[in-house]
């Protein structure tokens, strides 16, 4: 493995640590949904919602499919604003609680969506005496934007269809990714008619001001912060690839360089959706993490070879232009109080840690890294973390071999032991530590569980999956 001064430097060359974002930023974010949701619900009963309920059964059923609409449209426009990676958002919630909410919230309203239509149909159709086949067709051909609802109605569709964990385990993440972004296609043309034919819309000038400002909120989020800034960020700092440093079996780093790196706004930690300018493919976007510290003029990332796009990585040249997106997540050093830190790794997982090694402002002895892979030979950036053990202290613990048992985060050699115990024996002074956890899903679900077994605060446990 080769190593430089680059990925290893003799001492933290970050900025002074940033302050976490404050905690009234969540619940702020939260009270904001709730508020968009009863002021919808308000705004129905501003407009004879309850009265029409309480009618003849076409009002009432016609009243109930205004109310799912109303609900539908205002949780797919809070959805899109989940992911469209407003700085602010990001830092309050993280990634991973982003997507999770996001996935809540997309398959609530396609629920809602479908609701609406079922009942604004048998509603319509119950007050013109006609069959429900015939109101639907009637609808869907005369009614002004419906056309262009059934087409977005139809984009949201394929998106909730792809977003199933059935569909998902198929998928590649850079395929569902592309499809994933005709929400965005469906949510502009499903959307549109309410503004043209929806009783809530053109019979009263606040519901009017309320979703004239939410739409505006959801695309100029989406312009600024997933076309604006993402272009602006390419343009300065124009990055290509220095070098490819293979680091093991299946495992390639790669080395960029670029203009202003030390303005881009990168902390230890983080990832970007990359795209390489290689040829054919180079538009499905791959997450990967930073595996060294930013702050050094060079970035480098380290990617596993898992098939698909990954594999193209091992084959990049010298010179080849990429594109980024980012940075994205909270797995950074914000949250470090200072004193005893412990980095529980395992896998690929180990990348951002040693990235976190490298920027966080620890006296030697405090930091530990506890490293789990399934052989000798899966151990990347032993030489790196090596230096890292004599220049700055770091006591280095490896656990290989395969798994104990079932859920657990340990080695077979550790099966004597529970997970708690085991991580109380590897580091005593866990509960007084600050821990970072990565690796795959159910190995950090494990290994947090023990960690708080062992005494360490939730709140200084520190962990974001790549969620999708």
């Amino acid at each position: 493995m080769t190593t430089t001064s680059i990925a290893r430097p003799a001492a933290p060359a970050a900025p002074a640590a940033a302050r976490p974002a404050p905690r009234w930023w969540a619940d702020a974010g939260g009270a904001v949904a709730w508020v968009s949701l009863l002021a919808v619900t308000a705004l129905w009963v501003a407009n004879r919602g309850l009265q029409d309920a309480a009618g003849s059964w076409p009002d009432a059923t016609t009243s109930l499919g205004r109310l799912t609409g109303l609900l539908a449209s205002d949780l797919l426009l809070l959805q899109v604003l989940l992911m469209a990676r407003v700085p602010l958002m990001e830092r309050a919630f993280g990634q991973d609680r982003l997507a999770r909410w996001h996935r809540w919230t997309g398959f609530t309203s396609f629920h809602l969506m479908v609701a609406h239509i079922v009942l604004i149909t048998i509603g319509y159709a119950g007050a013109a005496h006609v069959d429900v086949p015939g109101e639907l067709w009637d609808l869907v051909v005369d009614y002004p934007g419906m056309l262009l609802a059934t087409a977005g109605t139809a984009a949201l569709v394929m998106v909730v269809v792809t977003s199933m964990k059935r569909a998902r385990r198929r998928l590649r993440y850079e395929s569902w990714h592309l499809l994933h972004l005709y929400a965005y296609l469906g949510v502009g043309l499903a959307l549109p008619h309410q503004i043209w034919t929806g009783t809530d819309f053109v019979n009263s000038p606040w519901s009017r001001a309320y979703w004239w400002t939410l739409y505006a909120a959801a695309a100029g989020a989406v312009i600024v912060y997933r076309l604006g800034v993402p272009a602006g960020r390419n343009w300065r700092h124009r990055l290509v690839v220095d070098r490819i440093v293979p680091e093991g079996p299946g495992l390639t780093s790669v080395y960029l360089r670029g203009r202003d790196l030390d303005r881009l706004p990168a902390r230890a930690g983080q990832f970007f959706q990359w795209r390489f300018l290689d040829g054919p493919g180079w538009s499905r976007a791959h997450p990967y993490s930073l595996s060294a510290t930013p702050h050094t003029g060079v970035l480098r990332i380290t990617v596993k070879d898992l098939g698909d796009g990954s594999a193209r990585v091992a084959s990049l040249r010298p010179g080849t232009r990429a594109l980024i997106e980012g940075p994205y997540g909270k797995l950074t050093g914000e949250h470090y109080r200072g004193g005893p830190v412990v980095m529980l790794a395992c896998g690929i997982g180990v990348t951002p840690l040693l990235a976190l090694l490298g920027e966080l402002r620890y006296a030697p002895g405090q930091a530990t890294l506890v490293y789990r892979a399934r052989s000798e030979a899966e151990v990347a950036f032993r030489d790196e973390i090596d230096w890292l053990a004599r220049q700055r202290g770091v006591r280095v613990v490896y656990l290989t071999g395969p798994r104990a048992r079932e859920a657990s985060w340990l080695p077979a050699s550790a099966a004597a032991w529970t997970d708690a115990q085991a991580l109380r024996r590897l580091v005593p002074h866990i509960a007084a530590a600050d821990v970072y956890l990565c690796g795959p899903d159910a190995w950090t679900a494990a290994a947090s569980a023990a960690a708080r077994a062992a005494g360490a605060s939730p709140e200084h446990i520190h962990t974001e999956q790549f969620a999708w």
